[in-house]
């Protein structure tokens, strides 16, 4: 991967990381958890440092398509920094072929909602598919994170509803184990839909009245999406719209991969750029941090250090 641009900027990630000495990530896939009613069983990839005790937890819901070998940007940066990261296949991966007429497809939305609790009730399975992560893994400290279709996900379990057709919230789903939230490039309201994506994707009208659970929320100013009528600032919708303790990164010149989150040279990267991923895994791990342990300064100081910064690769609110 190359980038031009900002080349001060990657030299600031550079030397900032580089200040942590190298950490030994281990992981295991597939961990293959039971799912009756499902079609399939539940396969995970976990990966976790080789040391450390009392590990935070971040369940991460792929994108649209994706499986649980997406992602490594995030996944092994996140491991390397603490973290035991839970990556779930979903239905829709193109790595399972389910055809569209399948009859599960019209509630794959649902099905993704349930992957992400199956994996918090998995737990004790997943810990025990790492050798000597047992009684490692601090059950009280979990987020959940997404990229797109995996942010909504994820948003239902920080507290986001979907409504009906008359504009009535669905059932809530959020979880009182997830604590904090990173929602990357999450579609949103259902009002800006096209008629293609309201008639096919009913499932895309959320409501973030009651998503009260601490987030980040990723959007990337140049992230144009066909689904919708509006531009970019559709992708800010869920920070506008939601109540309680809220963060909006808006990187610059960003479209819907985000610089390369998807992975290692992936093709469906379309504007590449090794500093962004630098930045948002920098920046998603503070938050995360200190969302998690709310005496850590991590997310204050990193803030802080992109407010400073002389050219930014984006801009931050909070609230």
């Amino acid at each position: 991967m190359s980038d031009s641009n900002n080349s001060s900027n990657s030299n600031n990630v550079n030397v900032r990381r580089a200040t942590n000495a190298p950490t030994t990530v281990v992981s295991a896939r597939p961990v293959v958890l039971p799912a009756p009613g499902r079609g399939e069983d539940l396969q995970v990839a976990v990966s976790a440092p080789a040391t450390g005790g009392e590990l935070p937890v971040v369940v991460f819901s792929h994108g649209f398509g994706a499986s649980m070998k997406d992602y490594a940007p995030l996944a092994d940066f996140w491991a390397a920094q603490g973290f035991v990261v839970l990556q779930p296949t979903h239905l829709d991966s193109r790595t399972l072929g389910l055809p569209a007429e399948d009859p599960r497809t019209p509630r794959i939305w649902r099905f993704r909602i349930e992957d992400l609790k199956r994996v918090l009730d998995g737990l004790d399975v997943l810990e025990a598919s790492v050798p000597g992560l047992g009684g490692r893994v601090d059950r009280g400290r979990i987020a959940v994170a997404g990229h797109s279709w995996g942010a909504q996900t994820a948003s239902t379990l920080l507290g986001a509803r979907v409504l009906d057709a008359g504009g009535v919230p669905g059932e809530a789903m959020s979880d009182p184990r997830v604590k904090a939230g990173v929602l990357l490039a999450l579609t949103g309201l259902g009002d800006d839909l096209t008629p293609f994506a309201a008639e096919h994707f009913s499932f895309m009208r959320p409501s973030f009245d009651t998503m009260t659970a601490p987030a980040l929320v990723v959007a990337g100013d140049h992230d144009r999406s066909a689904l919708s009528t509006r531009g970019p600032d559709w992708f800010t919708d869920p920070y506008t719209h939601s109540p309680g303790s809220k963060s909006l990164l808006t990187l610059f010149e960003a479209e819907h991969s985000l610089g390369g989150i998807y992975g290692y040279e992936a093709a469906a990267t379309t504007d590449e750029s090794p500093a962004r991923v630098a930045l948002i895994q920098e920046l998603s791990s503070a938050f995360l941090r200190s969302a998690l342990y709310p005496e850590d300064t991590s997310w204050k100081a990193a803030s802080t250090a992109l407010d400073e910064d002389p050219t930014p690769l984006g801009k931050l609110q909070h609230k």
